[in-house]
């Protein structure tokens, strides 16, 4: 095989992000007496969140910060009167409890039992552990990095040091990252000197720049790429 080492994002690459947030998010608004808090403010929730994960990949805030300040933004622009610490709590309480596989990441992961596998990821340490512990993956990879625990977060080299140090890896060649954001996951592989492949089933439009090793729109069509030779 090309590559001895797969390292894998979970949102939106093998877990299914976008349905994990949205169910999370009505089940704490339930909590909070706002049946329809998801209809009324998810899109404005999604732009300040979107601000903030962008500024997060720049080094600008940190995740824990992040976790409350995207709350107390929303219920200042919607005057609400809830507590950010407690709703970001409840919140990611419930979002550790979903788990939604994308299509094919079994069948993938199951194909590339040759390759030693490990998830770079950024988020809270609980709520991952949980989400891809719960799932049919949970015993499939050898090391699960996440950035609240490492100290770093995608694109920056520090998380990639930590993950070499624990996989113990010295070729990088032999490497390659998988994940559906440009800006976190291929830009990551890029500044670190490692083959990328972008995730991209919607077809995304790519403006930004930025050229990963390979493009894939189906999560099986990886195993081709990884069993290629050079």
């Amino acid at each position: 095989m090309k590559y001895e080492v797969i390292l894998f994002d979970v949102d939106d690459t093998l877990l299914d992000f976008s349905i994990s947030e949205k169910r999370a998010l009505h089940r704490a608004f339930l909590e909070f007496e706002l049946p329809t808090g998801v209809k009324d403010y998810e899109a404005s929730y999604q732009e300040i969140s979107k601000v903030l994960w962008r500024e997060l990949e720049q080094g600008l805030t940190n995740l824990s910060d992040l976790g409350v300040e995207r709350f107390k933004r929303l219920f200042l622009k919607h005057e609400l009167g809830i507590q950010a610490e407690v709703f970001s709590g409840v919140y990611l309480g419930y979002l550790s409890k979903e788990i939604h596989l994308i299509k094919g990441a079994v069948e993938l992961c199951d194909n590339l039992a040759g390759c030693r596998l490990a998830i770079i990821t950024n988020g809270f340490t609980d709520v991952q552990t949980s989400r891809i512990g719960g799932s049919p993956l949970c015993n499939t990879f050898e090391h699960i990095i996440i950035s609240q625990e490492a100290g770093f977060q995608k694109p920056a080299k520090g998380i990639f040091d930590y993950a070499f140090s624990k996989l113990q890896i010295t070729d990088k060649a032999k490497v390659l990252i998988v994940g559906d954001s440009l800006t976190s996951d291929i830009q990551g592989g890029i500044n670190y000197g490692i083959d990328t492949c972008w995730f991209n089933p919607n077809l995304k439009e790519n403006n930004l720049g930025i050229k990963p090793t390979y493009e894939i729109r189906e999560l099986t069509d990886l195993i081709e790429v990884v069993g290629s030779k050079e």
